[in-house]
């Protein structure tokens, strides 16, 4: 083959056929099928996918024959898939660039080559020869140990004449034989390839590369039966089952040997911050039950190297879902503060504690290189505490995989004086040696906070305000099927069309397209499987007249026009003024937003410098509700050059919240929106919900740490309280927010241009709302308000006959959140209910319930019952016991 054939984009395939003849005079030698494309390709070869091609990932050779025998056919067709993107997708200019519909891929060489081992291996050990010398320092005599035999080898070696080549590499040996003491660290080196489930590629490309790195594992696992191989995320799996069962079998087998390793336990490796508390467990329910029916077992870590965070519920989570181990190394991106450890115990806000580990080399794609070795010991912050760690290699992201040149490297490596141990290893027999070595280790408490990447907080908000709705649609869904089934009717639990439902919403958390650090092609699609969820609603409609009509008795709303100043004053009796005198609240504010280089993902603290408040009226305040049950007043902002504000804002008879129902066509450039509301309030510290709780982050900037956190993350509100009084700012779609001094500000909108040159450009609706409280935000109810928010009632037809009230469940201590109602995964007759404690307070709590219960019992987040776990039916109902935050399942078995 000497042409170049150029192929088109636009995520496209190309087949090629391709017929082989090996020349009789290459009897006995190794063969190889070289192809160069910068398209990602796979070798199909009796119907089967058996080697992945990726120029970018070092694979651009399918071995045919080791040593050309009689046996073997000499003839044979293969088909190459070729894939019209390369390993990062297919950018214009740059990697995270948006895809170029232009772009054209090149075939560059298609040929059948004769393979020289011996020359291969004598470089081998030149390469590690000379890294040795290069990298070891010159106080290490081992250095001039390695320079001097490599000089002997080039001496000893004559290219021209191959019976050289075993006595420079018996030279080579001599050094590679020569042992480590005792005391030297051991790296535990494991096989990995990373593959963002959307990211620069659409969902339906990560298919294919899955299929073509998971077979090249394959491939190098049958010539390297000690290679072991960690890959996370049950999705892949089983797209990989339902796409490539041929090679899923083979995967199969390889999981048995102890080969291909299972790893993380969730659905996909999800966005750490911004799921919900029931959409992490449904991660874990959901990627754990996949691993134990297909393979046999649960996995014992948590895997999540890349994510842009870690929650502080994180370790209780994981714990309930049989997990005590954890591993990422996305805290080494730290734009700011060093991470201080390296091997040590995360602690949540409940208390419950997991082992962590971070790859000292900072990376989960190595290449098995001296220099990474050497970094892995000398960037460990945890060295005499610990001497073992981990050593992830094989190309990532994109996916690839390892190399069989990783692996030559590793096991020259083995045990060579100077040089850490590195053996081959899995994460479980990594995890046992830290675990014996863990009485040293220091304890790291709350959140894991990447100081980086918090732009996506904001980032992308059709998707998080698509996750919000499909996280409380499939709440309400649950809770009236089960309470359906329950009370005796036909009704049948949706058991299928709900797993296939969570697994949609699941895989939209992954943490590249919940975040927003996608491609278009990825939010388009992620808006469509959030359309295909919101379209699930059993019915019902929006509160009518006669339902308001019920809260006669209620004080209504006044609204007052004040011409003077153009100000409406409007009252319910219920909420008090809160704003400093001479400040504005709601007040509009927008930023140049402009970051170093990760667009989507980053917003600088420089673009605090930038603030410009939004003052340019379109329309004027009015009033376009007079009072009664209801009062409201609205006005348009024109915001920078060509985008658009409407805003209503809502207060009704008896709400202590101000609501400010929002719509915004959003047509702007590397900006970024914020709304901002300066409180009559003085504290240091501000509170932010997570998942399942709450946690405290500072108002102030004294530290590094705390500057870092100038633009932090919650979920449905976050609240600033003195002793006596607080303001809570709720939403019900929104994530990004900050506290500084007394100005709570919620993140709104953002403009970046890659890798979606798009992003966010379109009509945008959500709403916040303001609430002063007396007390603290608990004494408030701060927190069921924000539900109150996010689950608005839903109205039936109902006919008139008088219906007799029912309860299906009662809780007896307003800290405890009764989340989610839903039917066991395994047992059709039983309800799982799961409860936590929301305040951070110790306390009995009884649940009360109509249910026909027969039997009781606490059970894991897997729902499977726990030791000793029986709870008695007493008239009060079931006695629960709970500290701060910890989060409780309960097994209710229904008489049938």
């Amino acid at each position: 083959f000497s042409s170049c054939c150029l192929l088109s984009s636009r995520w496209e395939t190309c087949w090629f056929k391709v017929e082989l003849s090996i020349p009789p005079a290459w009897a006995g030698r190794e063969v190889h099928f070289v192809w160069e494309s910068d398209g990602e390709g796979m070798v199909w070869r009796d119907a089967q996918p058996v080697q992945g091609l990726t120029k970018e990932g070092e694979k651009t050779s399918y071995i045919l024959t080791r040593s050309m025998k009689e046996p073997e056919p000499r003839s044979l067709t293969l088909y190459v898939e070729l894939a019209c993107n390369g390993l990062f997708g297919a950018g214009k200019g740059s990697m995270i660039a948006p895809p170029d519909p232009d772009r054209r891929f090149t075939l560059s060489k298609a040929e059948l080559v004769v393979f020289n081992r011996d020359v291969y291996e004598l470089l081998m050990d030149l390469e590690i020869l000379l890294d040795m010398a290069q990298l070891l320092g010159e106080e290490n005599q081992r250095s001039f140990q390695a320079l001097y035999t490599a000089n002997q080898m080039v001496n000893t070696c004559d290219v021209t004449d191959p019976s050289t080549f075993p006595a420079a590499r018996d030279l080579a040996a001599a050094i590679f034989s020569q042992r480590n003491g005792e005391s030297q660290h051991t790296i535990h080196a494991v096989g990995h390839c990373h593959i963002d489930s959307a990211w620069l590629w659409p969902y339906e490309e990560t298919i294919r590369k899955c299929a073509r790195s998971w077979v090249t594992v394959v491939r190098l696992m049958e010539c390297n039966p000690e290679l072991t191989f960690a890959c996370s995320q049950a999705q892949q799996f089983e797209w990989v089952r339902s796409c490539y069962p041929g090679l899923y079998a083979q995967i199969q087998d390889f999981v048995a040997k102890g080969q291909f390793l299972p790893v993380g336990g969730t659905w996909v490796e999800m966005d750490g911050n911004l799921p919900s508390g029931e959409s992490m467990v449904r991660q874990f329910l959901q990627g754990q039950r996949f691993f134990q029916e297909q393979f046999g077992r649960i996995c014992s870590e948590f895997w999540l190297p890349d994510t842009f965070g870690y929650s502080a519920q994180l370790p209780q989570l994981m714990r309930g879902c049989g997990i005590g181990r954890f591993l990422t190394q996305k805290l080494s991106w730290n734009l700011v503060n060093t991470f201080p450890h390296h091997t040590f115990f995360w602690e949540g806000i409940d208390g419950s504690r997991v082992l962590t580990h971070f790859p000292p080399g900072d990376s989960y794609g190595m290449h098995g290189r001296v220099e990474e070795v050497l970094k892995t010991v000398k960037n460990n912050k945890d060295k005499g505490r610990v001497n073992h760690s981990a050593f992830l290699f094989g190309f990532g992201d994109g996916g690839g995989g390892p190399t069989q040149k990783m692996l030559d490297r590793m096991k020259r490596m083995t045990d060579t004086d100077g040089l850490p141990r590195v053996q081959i290893s899995t994460p479980d027999r990594l995890f046992s040696a830290l675990e014996k070595e863990s009485s040293q280790l220091c304890t790291w408490v709350g959140e894991l906070f990447l100081e980086l990447h918090n732009g996506t907080y904001t980032t992308q908000a059709q998707i998080k305000k698509g996750n919000r709705e499909c996280e409380r649609i499939l709440h309400d869904v649950e809770v009236l099927s089960t309470l359906a089934v329950a009370r005796g009717s036909t009704f049948q639990y949706p058991a299928s069309q709900l797993q296939r439902l969570w697994r949609l919403l699941l895989l939209n958390q992954f943490h590249d397209v919940l975040p927003g650090s996608c491609i278009q092609l990825v939010v388009e699609d992620a808006l469509q499987y959030c359309a295909g969820e919101q379209g699930v609603w059993l019915g019902g409609h929006s509160p009518s007249g006669a339902l308001w009509d019920l809260l006669g008795g209620a004080a209504g709303v006044s609204v007052l026009d004040c011409q003077e100043d153009g100000s409406i004053a409007m009252e319910n009796g219920v909420i008090r003024e809160s704003v400093p005198d001479g400040c504005c609240a709601n007040q509009f504010a927008l930023f140049d937003d402009v970051p170093l280089y990760w667009d989507a993902w980053d917003v600088m603290d420089y673009h605090l410098e930038t603030r410009k408040p939004v003052t340019t009226l379109l329309k004027p305040l009015e009033i376009t509700l007079a009072g009664g049950l209801r009062g409201s007043a609205s006005f348009s902002l024109q915001i920078g050059e060509s985008s658009t504000l409407t805003q209503e804002i809502i207060l009704d008879a008896t709400c202590p919240y101000l609501r400010f129902l929002t719509q915004v066509e959003w047509k702007e450039a590397h900006k970024f929106l914020k709304v901002e509301f300066p409180v009559q309030v003085q504290s240091t510290h501000a509170t932010y919900e997570i998942q399942f709780g709450h946690l405290q982050r500072p108002t102030h900037w004294n530290t590094s740490w705390d500057w870092a956190r100038f633009e932090v993350w919650a979920h449905k509100w976050l609240d600033l309280s003195e002793h006596g009084f607080g303001v809570a700012l709720l939403n019900d779609c929104k994530y990004g927010a900050s506290a500084h001094g007394n100005v709570l500000s919620l993140s709104l909108l953002r403009a970046p241009k890659s890798p979606d040159a798009m992003a966010d450009i379109t009509h945008h609706q959500f709403t916040y709302a303001v609430m002063p409280h007396l007390g603290s935000f608990q004494e408030g109810g701060v927190i069921q308000h924000a539900y109150n928010l996010n689950f608005p009632l839903h109205t039936v037809p109902a006919s008139p006959a008088q219906c007799p009230a029912w309860s299906a469940f009662s809780i007896s201590s307003p800290a405890v959140v009764l989340e989610t109602v839903k039917q066991a995964e395994d047992r059709p007759e039983a309800v799982v209910v799961r409860l936590y404690e929301a305040h951070g307070s110790t306390l009995v709590a009884w649940l009360q319930t109509s249910l026909p219960v027969q039997e009781a019992m606490l059970c894991d987040l897997l729902e499977r019952p726990v030791a000793q776990g029986r709870l008695l039916l007493e008239q009060r109902g079931l006695r629960l016991s709970f500290t701060p935050f910890r989060v409780l399942s309960v097994l209710l078995v229904l008489r049938q």
